[in-house]
């Protein structure tokens, strides 16, 4: 077996933390995206839930070209194809469906799709995938699910998102089988509305900080 980590393994490994992003404006998200990227986390999920969300994906990636762009939300095919032409560089979903699984063997993204139970997660893992968003976080269980999955499914690694909080990123991080967490309290609606990017930067340095501390100390 091959012990060079895959694609996706290798992009969840750049930062800690992964800023779940829901763009309002074109203008907004690569303001948002340049203010992440300074404050030290370079992979960014931009959530397709709002109809200028493929325009400012497209947007941030052609303005941040170093960073690592990709598309959430993302729930067919047809979400799939577009976050492709959009220039996304990765693909994530909330669920798994056979659709989703065809439309990701047409396209050489990265996809990182959503389980929350042993079963989805052995559906996953039979279509050969090992790599998942565990979603949502913290109501399906946090970490002690996280833990229980460890014993049966050993080779498989997660992302958690849903519900995290910088308080509490730290205990997911110290869990062997969590590569990264995913958070939307980097872009607070309130601190978007008021333009404050130094605020979303000092937000981003605070997670990317907690974040590499944690995994510093060594994984449970």
């Amino acid at each position: 077996m091959s012990t060079i980590p895959s694609p996706l393994r290798q992009l969840l490994a750049l930062a800690p933390v992964i800023p779940v992003y829901t763009p309002q404006s074109v203008g907004e998200a690569v303001q948002v995206a340049a203010a992440l990227h300074r404050g030290g986390l370079p992979v960014i999920e931009v959530t397709l839930r709002t109809p200028v969300a493929l325009a400012a994906l497209e947007a941030m990636v052609k303005a941040l070209p170093d960073a690592v762009i990709g598309a959430g939300t993302v729930l067919d095919g047809l979400h799939f194809d577009a976050a492709a032409r959009a220039g996304a560089r990765f693909v994530v979903s909330p669920g798994l469906t056979p659709r989703l699984l065809a439309a990701a063997s047409a396209h050489a993204l990265p996809f990182l799709p959503g389980v929350q139970s042993a079963s989805e997660l052995m559906a996953g893992l039979e279509a050969g995938l090992d790599t998942f968003k565990f979603f949502p976080a913290a109501p399906a269980g946090g970490t002690a699910m996280l833990r229980a999955f460890a014993g049966p499914f050993p080779q498989a690694r997660f992302c958690p998102t849903g519900g995290i909080t910088v308080e509490t990123a730290p205990g997911y991080l110290r869990l062997g089988n969590v590569l990264c967490i995913g958070g939307s309290w980097l872009t607070p609606r309130a601190m978007l509305a008021a333009g404050d990017w130094v605020g979303v930067e000092g937000l981003a340095r605070q997670a990317a900080a907690v974040g590499n501390e944690k995994r510093g100390t060594g994984n449970e």
